[in-house]
């Protein structure tokens, strides 16, 4: 199963510049989503380092690794094991950044990025950038904020609906680069031909609440690139207070898969 990639971000209508940073890797069924963080420009340094150190580390350890293995699932294991890996590795070189250049003290990231592979998509995220998955008519979330927020909802000390207005809802708990040591939430998802997924950055999910996104997403009649476009507009028509990034993804049937591809046995 090959996937069809759409992106786009959209420095909105009120930042000077845009620190978030998308990327896809097709050969590897990889999307990933980082929204920055930090004074001078940084923030943009960083998600612009997370980025290049996932697509780097699993491009080289993905094909090493799945020529070895023998197993179907063991493999696909694996890459769960290794999207995870080069999230810390990321950690790591931004913080290091941060430590040894005073112009970038501080700067941080959030990610969210996604492996497909032939039954199942792993996810793994740090921070606020969300993955929601359209399934039929049920439109989830999969990814859980790292927030202040979130806590005090877990904690019922909000709902959703206060904690789309509450002054705290930035405040993440968790982001590459300010710690030395970073946890990484993981997950692996059954994938259908049927499924879209979207990765975002807040400045999409504060702008459009999860009801206006899914009606979006099925008003524009599963084409990836309108849902795209009229998503980045509707944020902005809301008043684009944040950079706007978006990645969506829709699984391709009865096309071989990155393993099939990379693998033969």
């Amino acid at each position: 199963m090959r996937i069809k990639i759409i992106g786009l971000s959209d420095t909105g209508q009120v930042r000077e510049h845009n620190e978030d940073c998308i990327a896809s890797d097709e050969s590897l069924d990889l999307v990933i989503l980082a929204d920055g963080m930090g004074g001078c420009q940084a923030g943009e340094v960083a998600s612009a380092m997370a980025v290049k150190t996932i697509l780097q580390e699993l491009r080289g350890l993905l094909k090493t690794l799945f020529r070895n293995q023998r197993h179907a699932q063991q493999r696909y294991h694996y890459a769960t094991i290794q999207l995870e890996q080069a999230i810390l590795k990321a950690n790591q070189v931004i913080y290091e950044a941060s430590a040894q250049q005073t112009r970038y003290q501080g700067m941080g990231t959030t990610i969210v990025a996604a492996l497909f592979n032939k039954r199942f998509v792993s996810i793994a995220h740090v921070g606020d950038s969300r993955l929601y998955r359209l399934r039929g008519d049920e439109f989830r979330q999969l990814t859980k904020d790292h927030t202040v927020v979130q806590d005090l909802i877990d904690a019922g000390l909000l709902n959703s609906e206060q904690a789309r207005y509450d002054a705290r809802k930035h405040w993440v708990t968790r982001a590459l680069g300010i710690d030395k040591q970073v946890k990484v939430d993981i997950q692996e998802q059954n994938t259908s031909a049927q499924d879209i997924y979207l990765l975002c950055s807040d400045g999409l999910s504060d702008m459009l609440d999860d009801t206006e996104i899914q009606v979006i997403l099925k008003r524009t009649n599963r084409s990836l690139e309108s849902s795209a476009r009229l998503l980045i507009e509707m944020a902005n028509k809301k008043g684009g207070d944040d950079n706007i990034s978006l990645i969506l993804v829709r699984p391709l049937p009865l096309q071989k898969s990155w393993l099939q591809r990379l693998f033969r046995g």
